[in-house]
């Protein structure tokens, strides 16, 4: 770190280790009652970047880094660890598995750091490839994480038509079992249908997470712009026909 920034992370971690001390809240709090709220901060800094909000996402930043402190902090009451152990185990993890910058392997791009990432993990004791893909993650994201690793080993398709035409036998396969109304069968079609979907984002460089979530903003955004307009002319949105509505709609389209 560079002088200054030494100085406000030293200042940074006082007032953490003060607060534990002396605020009634700070001190009552252990690893279980901060889990949800680092999962909520995750996501308001997630939700900051899709937004592109700098400002915000300094902010959310600063409230992540928080939740690190505060887990160190108690680590260290316990006499498990402490942060500056969190960081050198940090650095020496990047080191090893950048060989790349570190050693001699040679990686030419992003996809030969990605499989070198992968290998040196199962190097390191992971029994099973798949492992390390956290249980709780959403499943869109799990999909993701789930076909990188299985790619990183070689069970992977070769290009991306062939994982279109994936894509598309299993959007027949569902048709079929809505036609045949299967109920179960459906919902495992449709699950093989999305995640066909995820594998063919990855072929084409799209975030699938990021996708959707920009869709539901897009969304969200086009709703409000009907509701907003519906409302001003002194109706209900109940009481508008779906033609009525649609007509809004696409006037939010050009606008939005």
């Amino acid at each position: 770190m560079e002088h200054q920034e030494l100085i406000e992370f030293e200042k940074l971690l006082a007032v953490v280790k003060e607060l534990r001390l002396k605020c009634p809240w700070d001190k009552e709090q252990t690893w279980d009652s901060l889990r949800p709220l680092t999962i909520e901060e995750s996501y308001e800094l997630t939700d900051a970047i899709l937004n592109g909000d700098k400002k915000e996402i300094k902010k959310e930043l600063g409230d992540v880094l928080l939740h690190v402190l505060f887990y160190s902090v108690i680590a260290e009451e316990e006499k498990e660890f402490d942060i500056a152990e969190v960081m050198k185990t940090l650095r020496e993890k990047l080191i090893v598995r950048h060989p790349h910058i570190y050693g001699e392997v040679l990686a030419e791009d992003a996809d030969s750091v990605k499989k070198n990432w992968e290998q040196i993990k199962l190097k390191e004791g992971s029994k099973r490839v798949l492992s390390g893909v956290p249980a709780g993650l959403p499943s869109m994201i799990k999909a993701s994480r789930l076909q990188e690793k299985a790619s990183s080993v070689g069970f992977d398709w070769n290009n991306r038509k062939d994982v279109w035409n994936k894509v598309k036998e299993e959007l027949n396969e569902l048709e079929e079992e809505v036609a045949n109304n299967h109920t179960e069968e459906i919902e495992a079609e449709f699950g093989d249908l999305f995640f066909s979907m995820i594998n063919y984002a990855r072929f084409i460089g799209v975030n699938p997470d990021n996708a959707l979530e920009r869709t539901n903003q897009k969304f969200i955004n086009r709703f409000n712009y009907l509701e907003a307009r519906v409302k001003a002319s002194g109706h209900r949105l109940e009481d508008l026909s779906l033609e009525e509505m649609d007509k809004i709609w696409n006037e939010a389209k050009q606008n939005i």
